[in-house]
């Protein structure tokens, strides 16, 4: 009888343990389309049925921004949890910026120039780090900026800092004076993932998915231009009679959308769905205008009010997070932010006290219907995509931004004299993005609003009043 009930404890205790194991964690991130640009947000031609499928089974966050409209401190900010302004990376290119980098004699003086900038990622903890300590193997593809994969703690990856000649299209490698090539900095060799392939995922799930848990970011260099989808994309979008500037972006958009599908797919047939936590965000909005791009005529200019502005269409995302007998399907409408996701997986694996500090807060009770989320303002911070420094973001900081309910505050930050960059805007401007999404009528001079003013004001001053770096990550000197 004693053997009996030993057999049925350690039985009910094996049983446990299976069901304690953490969940896979999986980001999808889109780099550069508009926070309208999907059909659950109301796009009427932009075609993203996997996306859309993805949606109707997650706990939908669709007032969701990122603090800044640029690829590189976007995605440090999902990496970190922390602003730009308190994890270092504000920037794409460390000094002496890209053009500097152009003008190098050598692959070999490039990136010795380069590198030092990498010992700010290593220096903090990150997703993938802390993710390593509890047993998660990970695997980095994609938009990637900080060298080699194992800077920011991912254990296998595609990014290795070595220039990719075989990727035969722009942005992804320099050639430098002397004729040697090196990696532009942006994710090399991970940049085939989704446009020339999708099988590295495949062999990381087949070595990793039924023996411990794994964290994928999955952040492929769509629908970010070149805009050069196979050809059955463009003539899907064209037999649609959709609007002929918006047509090389709707053709990235729905090649990315495809991906995805094939992602889930994978993830799905390897029995994988129901242990797996799925994130989508995008890194920064991008909204295709009317001018054709010099270099490339076939393609398109993105608007100024998006990609690197301090506008709605550089900011706004949707975020999706999907665990399924877990999150809840339901449509969230207080503002939230890529901040906020870092917390939101610790909570969700149920260490969410594994990073101290974190800037944001975990969205997981709401996404599982166990509360209702609060509502609080969101901020941000816009950089030039050059840094004049490591570690003194407040030396490059363009503007400052507030959000809370319907109301928005920009504050254009001048350097040395000089209006901020950008030319977005030289005064304080307050907007009414519910009823003006556009951001066409500046409110910061009328009366009836000088309060508004001055309160989101002293919440963003609170938040962060550029100045003292001190606290800022730096290389070693």
């Amino acid at each position: 009888m004693k053997t009996h009930h030993l057999v049925l404890l350690c039985c009910f205790l094996t049983v446990g343990l299976a069901h304690a194991q953490p969940p896979n964690v999986v980001y999808i991130i889109a780099d550069d389309q508009t926070y309208r640009d999907f059909g659950f947000m109301g796009s009427q031609d932009a075609l993203t049925p996997h996306i859309d499928k993805l949606a109707a089974q997650s706990a939908r966050f669709v007032n969701g921004y990122v603090p800044t409209s640029l690829c590189s401190p976007s995605l440090g900010v999902m990496l970190t949890g922390r602003y730009p302004h308190q994890s270092g990376l504000h920037y794409n290119h460390p000094p002496p910026g890209n053009s500097g980098f152009n003008k190098m004699s050598s692959a070999a003086e490039y990136e010795a120039a380069r590198s030092p900038a990498f010992e700010i990622i290593r220096s903090q903890s990150t997703l993938p780090r802390t993710l390593g300590t509890l047993g998660y193997r990970s695997f980095q593809t994609g938009k990637f900026w900080e060298g080699h994969f194992s800077n920011a703690g991912f254990t296998d990856g595609m990014t290795i800092f070595q220039p990719s000649p075989h990727l035969n299209y722009t942005g992804v490698t320099r050639v430098l004076k002397d004729g040697s090539q090196a990696a532009h900095g942006n994710g090399d060799h991970g940049l085939a993932i989704g446009r020339e392939t999708m099988q590295p995922i495949a062999d990381f799930l087949d070595r990793n998915g039924k023996t411990q848990p794994f964290f994928l970011w999955y952040a492929p260099y769509l629908p970010h231009q070149p805009h050069d989808s196979p050809q059955k994309y463009f003539d899907l979008h064209r037999q649609r009679g959709a609007a002929e500037h918006r047509i090389p972006y709707l053709a990235s958009v729905s090649q990315f959308d495809d991906t995805v599908g094939e992602l889930m797919t994978m993830i799905d047939q390897r029995g994988l769905t129901k242990v797996t936590l799925f994130i989508f965000v995008v890194d920064n909005g991008w909204t295709p205008g009317k001018t054709r791009m010099k270099k490339s005529p076939k393609e398109f200019e993105h608007t100024h009010e998006s990609k690197y502005s301090p506008f709605e269409d550089g900011l706004r995302t949707p975020i999706l997070i999907r665990w399924d007998g877990h999150t809840r399907a339901e449509t969230h409408e207080q503002l939230v932010s890529s901040v906020d996701l870092l917390p939101t997986v610790l909570a969700a694996i149920g260490k969410p006290d594994a990073i101290a500090s974190l800037s944001g807060r975990s969205l997981w009770s709401a996404a599982i219907g166990e509360s209702k989320l609060e509502d609080q303002p969101v901020f941000g911070e816009i950089y030039p995509g050059d840094a004049t420094s490591l570690g003194h973001p407040s030396r490059d900081i363009a503007y400052r931004w507030i959000r809370r309910g319907p109301l928005k505050l920009i504050v254009p930050q001048s350097q040395k004299g000089k209006a901020a960059w950008g030319d977005y805007l030289t005064d304080v401007a307050l907007f009414d993005v519910v009823a003006d999404p556009d951001e066409k009528t500046n409110l910061a001079a009328k009366p009836e609003h000088a309060a508004d003013v001055q309160k989101l004001r002293r919440q963003l001053d609170a938040w962060w009043t550029p100045g003292d770096d001190s606290q800022v990550p730096q290389p070693r000197r």
